[in-house]
C-alpha cells in the first residue's frame, strides 16, 4: 500500500476514534489471477457504511463494508474469499475466474495494528506478521528497533521471525501470504519510498524530479551551482549544494537510492560516477550515449578505479527504456519507467510479450 493511502486511512481512523466511532480495516491478503489491487491494499470501513480508500475498482467495496459492519459489532476478524464472475469483472478489474481473499478486522486506537499503520505511513522499514490459520498472535518487526508483539506456537514464532527478517534485507519486498510451520501467515511489508537522487540541476532534470515526486518517490538534487539547484526549480525536492569532494559528508546513498547522473559535464560526471559506484545504490543511470560512458570508464581506469561486472550490472547507459524519447518530459518518463522496473524486479519489456502473471516479479 502506498504511504499516502496509509496516511489517509490513519487520518480517517483517528477522526473516527475522536468521535467515539468504531472502524474496521480490510486488507487484501491473497490474489488469484489478475487484480486491480495487489496484496497489502487496504480500506477503512466505518460503522455508517462509508469507506476510506479502495481495494478494488469499485465493485467489491460495498460487500466488504457489509462484512465489516459485522466485524465491528462482534469484534471478531473474518477472512473472506470473493470469487468473481464476468458480471463484476469489468468494474473490479479481475480476470475471468479470478478471486481475492480479504482479511477484515477491528482497528482500535493504541493497537499493534494501529502502530503498524503509523510506521507504514512514515515509510519506515517494517514487517507485520499475522497468522490467519494455524497460529496465534501478531509480530511487528522493524529494521531499526525491537520487535513488538508475539506469536504462538514457538516453532511458528521462530520461523516467521526469520522470514520477516529476510524480507527486511530485500530491496523491494512485497506483501504476501505463505505457509510457515503448517500455518498460513500473511507478511505485510512497509519500506521507505524509493529516493531518486539526481546529480545535475540542469533544465532536463526539472521534469524528471517533478514526475518522480508525482509517483511518490522522494527526490534529491545534487549540484554545486546555487543558481541552478533551487527550491523554485525543484519544489518539494531536497537540495544539496556540494562539490564532489563534499559528497561523503553531504550525500548519503542507500539501497533505496536510485541515481541518475546528468551534469552535462564530463569531469563532474566522472567524479559522481566514482562516488556512486562505491555506494549500495541498486540503480545508476548515466545520461548520454554509450560511447560517453566508455570514456568515463577509461578515465576511471587510468585513476586506478576498475569497474567490475557487478558494478556494470547496476549502471544503465544509456539511461531509460527504449521508447523513442526526445523531449525532456519524454526522457523523464523513459528513465522513471526503468527505475520502477528495476525497483520492482521487472524486465521493462512490452506486456504482450510477458508470460505468466503481469504482477509477478522476475526475481521471485
Amino acid at each position: 500500500m502506498l504511504a499516502h493511502e496509509t496516511r489517509q486511512v490513519l487520518e480517517a481512523a483517528r477522526e473516527a476514534w475522536a468521535r467515539g466511532r468504531r472502524v474496521a480495516l480490510a486488507t487484501v491478503v491473497r490474489v488469484f489471477g489478475s487484480a486491480y489491487r495487489r496484496e497489502g491494499a487496504k480500506m477503512l470501513a466505518h460503522e455508517d457504511g462509508s469507506a476510506t480508500c479502495m481495494i478494488s475498482g469499485g465493485c467489491l467495496e460495498p460487500e466488504v463494508v457489509e462484512v465489516a459492519k459485522g466485524v465491528i459489532a462482534t469484534g471478531s476478524p473474518r477472512l473472506v474469499r470473493y470469487d468473481l464472475d464476468e458480471d463484476v469483472m469489468w468494474g473490479l478489474g479481475l480476470g475471468c475466474g479470478g478471486a481475492v481473499e480479504v482479511y477484515i478486522e477491528p482497528l482500535e486506537e493504541g493497537s499493534l495494528l494501529a502502530r503498524w499503520l503509523e510506521l507504514q505511513a512514515e515509510g519506515e522499514s517494517a514487517v507485520l506478521v499475522t497468522p490467519l490459520e494455524g497460529g496465534e498472535g501478531r509480530l511487528l518487526l522493524r529494521e531499526d528497533g525491537p520487535p513488538e508483539g508475539a506469536l504462538a506456537p514457538s516453532e511458528l514464532a521462530r520461523a516467521a521471525h526469520e522470514a520477516a527478517a529476510s524480507l527486511l534485507d530485500e530491496s523491494s519486498p512485497r506483501a504476501h501470504m505463505r505457509a510457515v510451520e503448517g500455518a498460513q501467515v500473511f507478511f505485510d511489508v512497509s519500506v521507505p519510498p524509493p529516493e531518486l537522487v539526481v546529480f545535475g540541476a540542469g533544465h532536463d532534470a526539472i521534469p524528471l524530479v517533478a514526475q518522480a515526486q508525482t509517483l511518490g518517490m522522494r527526490a534529491t538534487v545534487v549540484d554545486a551551482r546555487p543558481a541552478y539547484a533551487t527550491p523554485d526549480r525543484f519544489p518539494g525536492a531536497r537540495i544539496v549544494l556540494a562539490h564532489p569532494q563534499e559528497f561523503p559528508e553531504r550525500v548519503r546513498l542507500t539501497r533505496h537510492s536510485y541515481v541518475v547522473i546528468m551534469n552535462h559535464h564530463l569531469q563532474r560526471d566522472q567524479a559522481c560516477l566514482a562516488y556512486v559506484l562505491d555506494s549500495p545504490a541498486p540503480y545508476i543511470g548515466m545520461l548520454g550515449p554509450r560511447s560517453r560512458f566508455e570514456k568515463l570508464l577509461d578515465a576511471l581506469a587510468r585513476e586506478g578505479r576498475q569497474v567490475g561486472p557487478q558494478d556494470l550490472e547496476r549502471v544503465r547507459s544509456p539511461v531509460g527504456l527504449d521508447i523513442g524519447a526526445e523531449a525532456p518530459e519524454e526522457v523523464a518518463v523513459s528513465i522513471l519507467a526503468e527505475v520502477l522496473a528495476v525497483q520492482r524486479g521487472f524486465p521493462g519489456g512490452p506486456l504482450r510479450q510477458r508470460q505468466g502473471r503481469i504482477h509477478q516479479p522476475q526475481t521471485a
